[in-house]
């Protein structure tokens, strides 16, 4: 079954929506300090709470999805989100802007779900692989625009305007859901703690979402790092904010490549060359990050090769992680994501702890995903299990 550009957008749009509703308030923050009359730590705790609630979220919507179907819970979600951003609109206490982006981020957790379980019944394997290799690169766009968008917004209309632009979003959304056709929704014969059990023994499954996390987690550990490192090496706010371009661009670069290299030589040889690069560049960042430095680079450029390994890798792990769960793609990709965003939360906030150290402990902290990268790949492949197995009793008889 080939997607259309119209599906294909409308997925896309369904997996960005998050990532926007993160960052696009991010530069309003001072003006919103002073409208509300608090100080910097409140509106920045906004942050934290929306990303708790997108841990939180994200298997709850699998879970429901893979019960009431995925129209139906993608419309329940999409409203949600919307209230919420129509709320925070007219929020006025801090209390009200805590508590909306809390039921926001759990709103805007079912598109971020479904949509990736939506790919994997509709389409087969390698057109999964195909489908996620085209989206997840335009994902990168969202936090390198995303923020651009809302500076054009609070400058020329105030930070109001920001939740009034994702209420549309939202609103577009929900009318394209609705003209999405109902599926059947299959009587599951196993129950949520079954099927949960059953991901969780998976080694497919298991080590696929570990190299995704471990992956992610090199990446905020990295984004949570580098703005203090180039602080401290003297760069202005505004050369940290260009430093980030070249990331997305190698992102995307590799998103490219990896699907082209996928259809021709098949994800297995693929994803070797990706874990050897990542490898490889990990390493000259640890040693860069131990040395006293007079430039970014040294790190900055290593970095970008992890963005090329992240971009073709993610589309590869993710849909080998959902391939292997036919029976409940919704909760697979809830629980997924779930562990990504915690893994991925720990590694940023190791950084953070240790951030006047921040160039050394986020050397240390890339280096330590490298290792779960490897675990997880060993876990999950298949090809190790050949080495392993259990003499065949009969052939031994016969052969003698």
């Amino acid at each position: 079954m080939k997607i259309s550009k119209l599906q294909l957008i409308y997925l896309a749009a369904l997996s960005m929506l998050g990532f926007i509703a993160t960052d696009m308030y991010l530069p309003a923050f001072k003006i919103m300090e002073t409208d509300f009359a608090t100080g910097p730590e409140q509106i920045a705790l906004s942050l934290t709470v929306f990303l708790a609630g997108m841990a939180i979220g994200q298997l709850l919507w699998g879970l429901a999805s893979d019960k009431f179907g995925h129209r139906n819970t993608l419309l329940v979600g999409l409203g949600v989100f919307t209230l919420a951003s129509f709320g925070l609109a007219f929020s006025t206490e801090v209390w009200q802007l805590l508590s909306l982006r809390f039921i926001q981020a759990i709103g805007v957790c079912a598109p971020a779900v479904i949509w990736q379980a939506m790919v994997i019944k509709r389409y087969p394997a390698s057109g999964s692989q195909q489908i996620f290799a085209t989206i997840m690169p335009l994902v990168a766009l969202s936090p390198a625009l995303a923020p651009q968008l809302g500076v054009l917004l609070a400058d020329n209309f105030g930070w109001h305007s920001i939740f009034i632009a994702l209420t549309l979003m939202g609103v577009m959304l929900v009318l394209a859901t609705m003209s999405q056709p109902q599926e059947k929704v299959e009587s599951k014969q196993s129950s949520i703690k079954t099927d949960i059990k059953a991901l969780l023994h998976s080694k497919t499954y298991v080590g696929n979402v570990m190299m995704f996390a471990m992956a992610s987690a090199a990446f905020f550990a990295y984004l949570t790092g580098m703005p203090e490192i180039m602080s401290q090496l003297g760069y202005a706010p505004k050369d940290i904010g260009l430093s980030f371009i070249p990331q997305t661009i190698a992102f995307m670069v590799g998103g490219y490549m990896g699907k082209v290299g996928v259809k021709k030589f098949g994800d297995e040889k693929v994803l070797k060359q990706l874990i050897g690069l990542f490898s490889v560049a990990t390493l000259l960042i640890f040693i860069a990050s131990q040395w006293t430095l007079s430039s970014i680079w040294p790190i900055l450029a290593p970095f970008c090769l992890i963005a090329i390994a992240n971009g073709a890798l993610y589309p590869i792990v993710v849909n080998r992680a959902l391939s292997s769960a036919k029976n409940s793609p919704a909760t697979a990709a809830g629980l997924q994501n779930s562990l990504q965003i915690c893994v991925s939360g720990f590694a940023s906030a190791l950084v953070a702890v240790f951030a006047s150290q921040a160039q050394m402990v986020t050397g240390i902290a890339i280096i330590i995903c490298l290792g779960g990268l490897w675990v997880g790949y060993i876990v999950s492949n298949r090809e190790l299990s050949k080495h392993f197995r259990a003499p065949d009793n009969a052939r031994v008889v016969s052969d003698e």
